[in-house]
């Protein structure tokens, strides 16, 4: 599955480690406003996970054990071109939690080439589905091309919830 991380903060750096982990994921590409240096350098060295190794950078990408990761830095989904066309795109920003808006939106990703979306944060506007792993997952369906996995919050409380 070729995925792509709009928003290398913590959540979207997370990912990035646990698709390294798996043969079936492969990260194509990351956008963030910050430059590629500091991407890295806070993608090898987390204050809480500890250190990731094999990472280093040029202007244009990452670089993790040899394999290139494209970084691009566009403020607005509708300004990225996702050349490779994600299957999924990880909206980890926070910021674009509508489908459309003036700044843009997740809806964007879409338009942009991108298969399905997935948001970090719970959608303001309506949406193909909000799942929460052990509460609900069995309502996501294919057909579904937008999703929110709630909050960090909801992913903490809904399982215990639930028992």
């Amino acid at each position: 599955m070729k995925v792509a991380i709009n928003g290398f903060g913590r959540i979207g750096r997370n990912v990035f480690k646990i698709a390294q982990e798996r043969d079936d994921i492969e990260i194509i590409g990351i956008n963030d406003i910050t430059d590629t240096k500091t991407l890295a350098h806070l993608l090898k060295y987390d204050s809480t996970q500890g250190k990731f190794p094999g990472v280093t950078c040029d202007d244009e990408s990452i670089i993790v054990n040899g394999q290139k990761v494209k970084v691009t830095a566009e403020r607005s989904p509708a300004n990225i071109a996702w050349k490779e066309k994600p299957d999924v795109v990880i909206e980890s920003t926070g910021v674009f939690r509508t489908r459309e808006s003036p700044k843009g939106g997740y809806g964007d990703h879409l338009k942009n080439g991108a298969k399905k979306v997935l948001l970090t944060v719970p959608a303001k506007d309506e949406i193909d589905a909000m799942i929460v792993m052990g509460v609900n997952e069995d309502h996501l369906k294919p057909e579904h091309t937008c999703v929110s996995n709630a909050s960090c919050t909801t992913n903490c409380l809904a399982p215990v919830a639930k028992v």
